[in-house]
């Protein structure tokens, strides 16, 4: 029996990723310490491209993980791990990880691209307090801020919640205040 053959009855002829039954293609998991089907998975076209082109990451198709990342077969298990270590800055791919178990085998083989070590070099944003802030996050303006282009000045104190991170620039983070759409800088603000 071939590979191919072999992968599509393994995966019932389905993504091992997202369950997608539609152009599926073989996937040969980087760093693979075996090989033939232990090293490969069957995916779709669209999990293909996300992982070989981070910048065409769509983080909610990922969701599907949050089922995948349970699956019997390593390779499976270590795209998943890689995957949500990639997206760990969405907020919910960080609850899969805490839950994902990989055997002591697998977890090394998950590592052996370094999906996870991006952490020193990542962007933190980082409140006037030296708190680390997250998406989602609450904070308090501690300065009055003239909003340029709309008119108004953000009072001291003024609480601005569900904020969102500015994914390439460590200093800005945006939220709502006065029902306008605002670029704030972390230091002028404090985690609630």
């Amino acid at each position: 029996m071939n590979l191919e053959k072999e992968l599509h009855k393994r995966s019932q002829s389905k993504c091992e990723l997202s369950s997608t039954t539609e152009n599926l293609h073989i996937y040969t998991v980087p760093k693979s310490p075996g090989t033939g089907l232990d090293a490969n998975i069957l995916i779709s076209a669209t999990c293909l491209e996300q992982i070989e082109n981070p910048e065409k990451v769509d983080p909610n198709h990922w969701r599907c993980l949050n089922d995948s990342m349970w699956s019997e077969v390593p390779a499976v298990q270590v795209v998943a791990w890689r995957m949500l270590n990639r997206l760990k800055n969405e907020g919910w791919p960080q609850d899969l990880l805490d839950m994902l178990y990989l055997d002591e085998d697998t977890l090394a083989w998950a590592k052996a691209t370094g999906e996870d070590q991006d952490e020193d070099n990542a962007i933190k944003h980082i409140d006037a307090n030296g708190a680390t802030l997250q998406a989602g996050d609450n904070v308090v303006l501690i300065k009055d801020l003239n909003v340029k282009g709309a008119n108004f000045t953000a009072k001291r104190g003024t609480a601005v919640r569900n904020i969102t991170l500015v994914h390439d620039n460590e200093e800005h983070i945006e939220g709502r205040v006065n029902g306008q759409h605002i670029v704030i800088l972390t230091k002028y603000v404090k985690k609630s």
